[in-house]
Parts: structure tokens; sequence; C-alpha cells
């Protein structure tokens, strides 16, 4: 039995209104109850439609049946009863959400034949009784002119009115009082519309997680061009138009994007059991797996996209039809006194244009936009139409290619990007933008998609509010500038991709700067900074910038104190236009740390060619497969240790086993080798008393002695013998070495004989080491003196490199800055001399 067979059926059993409105509370809730399986069988407008239509039934029948109580079998015609229902909003345009209100208008005449008000208030209670959502109004037929003059909403709800059910000659008389409505002050109308959009836009700006109604290119904006439209021309959709203010292509694009808007929200809306406008990241998966997408970073995109569309075509239509409301009649003159070429017009830093001059080509406007004054412009939509229908043909030509050039040298370049966005064709002028246009960046950072940060980078290279980098980038040639704008705006265009999007834009860059006619010396330059554009908020961030090996490694990549330079402007650039507030005060600091201590050092070639070598034998490392058997924290110690002689002395291999035997030290161990000569190996936590060990193994020659730190206090030694010890004194060797670790034993020392200018002490090597240099002639127990003076003085040797050959000693010491050692340099030589 049907929901109106049952109705019947109640009624001619004379039941109580609380049984009547109990059965259509269950079948509403039954209706709602089926509204994912009909989601799944029909989306966007045709959902909405479904939707509608099915009110339209409940409130149809819910009519009726308030008539059939009240007049029983004596029921007059619908028509002779002066009253009308009449859907209003979305309803009224059958775009309404599954819980979004109900908006009703019920229009009634005066008739005394018909007590209106107690059939009107008899609705009402049913409606309500059986759960209906009902946002209402009631209004006798000659009231609806003063009542759309109360307030501007009530107005535009009435613009989309639809008869749902009741007498058509009140709804007649109603349409005629409506078509009344569209023709009163419809300048104020258009003009607090556009104004009240304006507001909505600003407090509901773009955004990756799409605020489907509100948002900018939402359903407001799509329903803002239905007023405007439906005030000027009396159409009932826009359809009507198309052909006639816009192409039936233009228009098709703008439905296929308002098409996807309606099924995220219905789908949001079933999702979520409430009115839910904003697509939050918590939501996306499931509404992806919804609408048939494979995931939602392509979901987003989709609507992301469809929102630009939407605000692009709302944007120029709107101006285009409100256009005799919007401009000020005195203007007219002014135009003509700011004449630019043909159609176009220059005003107070505004560039307007004519809607009925043919759109130039891409060329001629670009060329437009070169001759403009150098300064911020803004771009009224009449001109926003010629730039988004402007036909590009690829490839570009060289002209088109100088032009652009020519808007990247001019000191105000982020409105014109800004103008190619809006118009869809940034990614025709800039290829590299081709795949991440309206890219999402779910990465709980960014605030914009790629294609609008990289625009939102520009904008904060034109307003710079960090002094210290203002000072830096001002005095910048036009080329290097140049350049930077280029780096800046394409850095993160390699994103998209499985690739490391930073290796990617490395390449992605050097077409376009090519094409733009840059030396050709440039190209490796802005290779690296793209390459290298995250490097710096790294270190900052999360490196230790009082480490030297830091620092050295820093420059290793950037190479150059240039290249710092422009990557620090670029770095500034980047964290402003991830969005408000990201660039602080406590970030600035480190930035500026970075490049000052950088900066310092980046004269220190032969240090930053270590620290090229330092990566390159840990990336050999990492790939070992012994390597990855360590623990993750035990990989990390072993490629914190500071020595790059340490790396550089030994193989993947060698580095791994002492590290593995110096794992296994608790206090000390030492291992001792006589393949050819005597090699002692030790590790130890614990101090060494090596002035002492040395000392007594002074019958020995030394050939060469390291000394490494490595982790958690640890020292290895390692100090190789020129002879092999008498058969028999191993045991006596070992006894020597565990002598060695009681700090209180002590040697008498032959003073060797040194002079002044064979030693020299480097203070400049790096910020917390010198390196101490001696070249003289080879003496037995030379290295025991020198070791046993560093101990008496509180010098901490931390590698030493010992070399003996042709009977000279070519030794390096690289010692901590400690106990103002720099200071006293001309003492500890005079003690080492015995002068």
């Amino acid at each position: 039995m049907s929901i109106t067979e049952e109705i019947e059926d109640l009624i001619d059993k004379n039941s109580s209104d609380f049984e009547i409105s109990k059965r259509f509370k269950f079948y509403i809730q039954e209706y709602k109850n089926s509204l994912g399986e009909i989601f799944e069988r029909n989306q966007g407008k045709d959902f909405l439609v479904i939707h509608t239509k099915t009110l339209d039934s409940i409130i149809s029948l819910m009519y009726k049946t308030v008539l059939r109580r009240l007049f029983g079998n004596y029921l007059p015609m619908r028509s002779s009863i002066p009253i009308a229902f009449i859907a209003l909003g979305s309803y009224g345009r059958e775009q309404l959400c599954v819980h979004s209100d109900i908006d009703l208008m019920i229009v009634y005449e005066k008739n005394d034949g018909y007590n209106t008000s107690a059939i009107i208030e008899k609705f009402l209670y049913l409606a309500w009784d059986a759960g209906l959502k009902l946002g209402h109004r009631v209004h006798e037929v000659n009231d609806l002119l003063s009542a759309s003059r109360e307030d501007i909403t009530i107005k535009t709800a009435m613009m989309e009115s639809r008869l749902i059910i009741g007498s058509s000659f009140t709804w007649s008389a109603t349409q005629n009082h409506l078509t009344a409505i569209r023709h009163d002050n419809p300048k104020a109308f258009i003009m607090a519309k556009v104004e009240e959009a304006d507001s909505r836009r600003r407090k509901f700006p773009f955004s990756m997680q799409p605020q489907i109604k509100e948002g900018v290119g939402g359903l407001r904006d799509s329903q803002l061009l239905y007023w405007i439209a439906k005030t000027i021309y009396g159409v009932n959709t826009l359809k009507e138009l198309s052909g006639e203010l816009f192409s039936d292509e233009q228009y098709r694009e703008y439905r296929i994007a308002l098409e996807l808007l309606f099924r995220v929200r219905s789908a949001l809306h079933l999702l979520t059991g409430k009115q839910q406008d904003q697509l939050v990241l918590d939501y996306m998966p499931r509404i992806a797996q919804m609408l048939g997408f494979n995931d939602e970073r392509r979901l987003v995109s989709r609507l992301l996209e469809a929102q630009w569309r939407i605000n692009n075509f709302t944007q120029i239509y709107v101006k285009k039809m409100a256009r005799i409301y919007l401009n000020n009649p005195s203007q007219t003159a002014l135009l003509r006194t700011g004449r630019l070429q043909r159609g176009f017009y220059a005003i107070d830093g505004v560039l307007y244009a004519s809607y009925n001059v043919p759109t130039p080509s891409i060329d001629i406007l670009l060329e437009l936009l070169v001759n403009l004054e150098d300064k911020q412009w803004k771009f009224d939509s009449s001109v926003l139409f010629h730039f988004t229908y402007t036909i590009i043909r690829h490839p570009l030509k060289v002209k088109t290619y100088g032009l652009l050039r020519k808007l990247f040298e001019r000191n105000y370049l982020y409105v014109i990007l800004k103008l190619f966005y809006d118009a869809g064709i940034l990614h025709h002028l800039i290829g590299a933008f081709k795949k991440v246009l309206h890219l999402p960046q779910f990465d709980g950072y960014h605030t914009y998609p790629v294609d609008l940060h990289s625009i939102k980078c520009i904008e904060a290279l034109e307003k710079i509010n960090d002094p210290y980098v203002e000072a830096l980038y001002l005095p910048l040639s036009i080329a290097d500038k140049l350049l930077l704008k280029s780096v800046i705006l394409l850095h993160d265009t390699g994103k998209g991709r499985k690739q490391d999007h930073s290796e990617v834009g490395a390449k992605l860059i050097v077409p376009f700067i090519k094409n733009l006619k840059l030396p050709t010396h440039q190209y490796e330059r802005a290779s690296l900074l793209v390459r290298h554009h995250v490097l710096m908020t790294h270190v900052a961030y999360r490196e230790n910038l009082y480490h030297e090996k830091t620092l050295y490694q820093f420059m290793a990549k950037v190479k150059t104190p240039e290249n710092l330079k422009l990557l620090y402007i670029l770095t500034y650039a980047d964290v402003n236009g991830v969005g408000p507030g990201t660039y602080t005060g406590f970030g600035a600091n480190l930035l500026h740390e970075l490049y000052e201590a950088s900066l310092d050092i980046a004269s220190q070639n032969d240090r930053i060619t270590d620290a090229i070598k330092r990566q390159n034998k840990e990336k050999r490392l990492m790939n070992d497969p012994e390597f990855l058997l360590l623990s993750k924290i035990e990989q990390k110690k072993v490629l914190a240790v500071e020595s790059n002689l340490f790396f550089f002395k030994h193989t993947p291999l060698e580095i791994i086993n002492i590290s593995k035997e110096a794992f296994q030290c608790h206090t000390f161990t030492y291992q001792l080798n006589i393949d050819g000569g005597l090699v002692i190996h030790i590790f130890r936590r614990i101090p060494l008393n090596l002035g002492y060990l040395l000392g007594k193994l002074s019958y020995l020659d030394v050939a060469s002695m390291d000394i490494f730190t490595l982790f958690d206090g640890i020292k290895y030694f390692k100090i190789e013998f020129l002879q092999r010890p008498r058969e028999g004194t191993m045991e006596q060797i070992e006894m020597i070495v565990e002598e060695a670790f009681d700090m209180s034993k002590k040697i008498d020392l032959q003073k060797p004989i040194i002079h002044t200018n064979e030693i020299t002490i480097d203070c400049d090597h790096s910020i917390h080491y010198a390196q101490l240099n001696l070249n003289t002639t080879n003496q037995r127990g030379l290295l025991a003196y020198f070791v046993q003076c560093f101990d008496e003085a509180q010098i901490n040797i931390a590698t030493a490199k010992i070399h003996t050959n042709k009977n000279m000693a070519r030794d390096h010491f690289l010692i901590e800055k400690q106990n103002r050692m720099c200071d006293n340099a001309r003492e500890i030589i005079a003690k080492l001399t015995g002068e």
C-alpha cells in the first residue's frame, strides 16, 4: 500500500492527527534511510532533483490531507482555495541538499469563504509533528513587495520561487508580484549582493579544505550569478543565456564544475548526517570512495579546479551582466582619457576593458602589461575575460618569452601572475605548472595548493618585512632578481610525481630560464637553488647550527656565498608563501644565524671540499648491507662521528668493524697485531695515559698514529710502529698498555730538539678546533714528549695524524680550542721547544 493510500485509509477511519503525523514521520524516516542507496544510483543535480521532488510530494500530500480532514467529502477544487505553497531558495532551484532547511513560503489571498489561517495552521502543525525541517514564511499576496523590502535575504529567496501545490490563481497573482519585486530597485539589489559576496569571499578564502557552499568558487558564487541574471534578464535558468551571454562550451565547463560541487556537498551531508559544507581532511578518504575517486588527493584537486572554474566564470559574467549598474556613469568620460589601446583603459591603478571588442592575441595582451607603469595594478573582471579566452598556441614564440622576461623584470610581478592564475593561463605560459595545477598539499604545513603557493611566494618577495633579508635583496642586479623570481616561482613544480620533487624541479627550471635567455652560467645556479630550496629550513630547524660539521656539509651543497645569499632570500619567500604566521621571529633568527655562520666559513674551500667527500663516503656507507644491520640508533651514532679523516682513511667495512668494536667497549679494550710492524688498536671510555704508553715504547719508532673521537665518549687509537717487537716481549707490551690506563704513572723523557719554526698553530682551522703542525727531524721519544706536553697543558687531542718518512716527522694534531689556547699559542710553542 502506498503512503497516499495509507493516509487515505487513516482519514476514512477518522484516525487522530497524532496517528496521521506519526505515519508521515515514519515514511519520512524511511525515505531518509534510503538516501544513501539513491545517491549511489543518482549523483549531482539528478540526486538533488529527486530529493526535491520527493519533498514536493510529501508537502503536497500533507496539504491534501489537511484539506480532506477539514472538508471531508465536500472537498472543493484546490484552485478555488486561495492558498499557494511555494518553494524558495535552493528548494526553489531544485538544489536542496539533504540536511538543508526546507524554505517554504505559503501565500494566501483574503477570502471570506475560506478560513485560510486555519488551513495553514493545521498544515504547519502536521509538518512539524512529522519532523520536516521547515524554514517557512506566510504572506498575504499583496504584502509580498513590502516584505521583500524588509531584508535583502527575503527578496533573494523570493526570486527563486517555484510552485509546489495550491491555487493556480493565487500563484498567478504571486508571480505578478514577484515580477514587480524583481524590477524593484534592481541597482540597489545587485550592488548589495555584490558587496555581500565580496564580504563572504573574504571570510571564506580559497582553501585546501574547501568550503563548498560559502567559499570562493562555491555554490554561493554560482547563485550570485543566477540572482543577477534573474534580476536583469528575468530568466529561470542560466542555460537560457547560453549562446548569447556566453558560449555553449563555456557554459558546459561551468556546469561540469557545478555538478562536482553538488556531488561533494550531498556526499558530505550523507556521510556526516548534518549540514556539513566544508570538506575537511577527516572526511576526504570516505568522500573520495563515495564519489569513485582513487584517492582523496585526486578528489580535492578536481574540486579545487571546479571552484576555480566557478570563480572565474562568476567574476567575468557577474561584471558583464551588471556593469550598467556597477560602473559610475561619470567614469565613461574618464575612461577615454585613460585609453591605452582599443577597448583597454587604465584609471587610478585599475585596468579596465570592453567586453565588446574582440579578444586580442596573447602577445598583444602581454605587451599591454609590459607597457603599464611598474606598480601594483588591479585588474577588472573585464580584463580577466580577455585573458581567460585569449588563444595561446604552442610552442610559444620567441616574442612571447621575451615579453614574459620583461614582466619578470618588473618590481611588481605578483599581480600579473595572479591574473594569469585567475584566467587559467599560467600553465599555458609556463609549462612546468601543468603537473601541479590545483595540486593539494596535505603535509600539515602548507595552506595553499602548489600553484597558488608558488605565486604567494612571489608576493612575499615583493613585500619583504625582514629588514635583513630586504637589505640583501634590494641591491641585487636585475639579472639576479630575474633568476631568483624564476626559481621562487618554479621551486615546487616537481611535485605530484614519484621522484623527489626537488630533483625534478631542478630539471624543470632550466628550459624555462633558457627560454627567458638567461646566460648559460645561471643554469647550474638555478638548478642548485631549486634542488636545495628546503635545505636551509631543514638545517636551521633540525640541525645543530653550532656544530662545524653541519655548517661545512651545508656549504658543501650551497657552494658559494652568492648562492647562499639567493638561497636565504628564496627560503624567506618560500616560508612566507606557506600561509599567514608561518614566518616567525624564532624562525627568522635561526635562518639569520645559519646564514651568518655559513658566510663565515664560505671562504674555507678545502674544508668544504672535505665535506663533499665526507657526504659521498657516507652515501656508500649507508648503502652497505652490513651497515643496514646496525640499529637505527647505532647508524646515527656512526654517521655523527665528527672526524672527516676517520671516514677518509677507512673503507665502509672498516668503519663498520671499528664501530662494532666501539659499541662493545665498556671501559677499554685493545688489540695487538704484529703482521708487519707492531700495531696497537685501543678503544677507551676512561682516560688513557698516552704519554706514558708512548714513552715506555719509545724504543720502537712510531710510523703513524691516528686518534679519533667516536661516540658515547669513546676514543679510538691506532698506533703503528716501524719495527716488530722482539720475541717474548708481547706480554710486557700488553702490561704496558694496561698500565697506561693508570693516570698516576709517570716517565722521564729526554727532551727532543725542536725549533720554533718547525711548529705552526692554525687557530682559524675551524670554530671549535685548531690545528698544530710539526715538521722536524724524527727523534726517539718525540711523539711521547709531545703528548706528555699536551697532557700537562690540559690540551685535548681530537685527532692526530702522525707520519714518519725519510727520518722526518710530519705530524698534525687537531686540538680543541679550550683554556684560551689560541691566546696562549706562543707559550705553547715555547713549552714544546723548551725555549
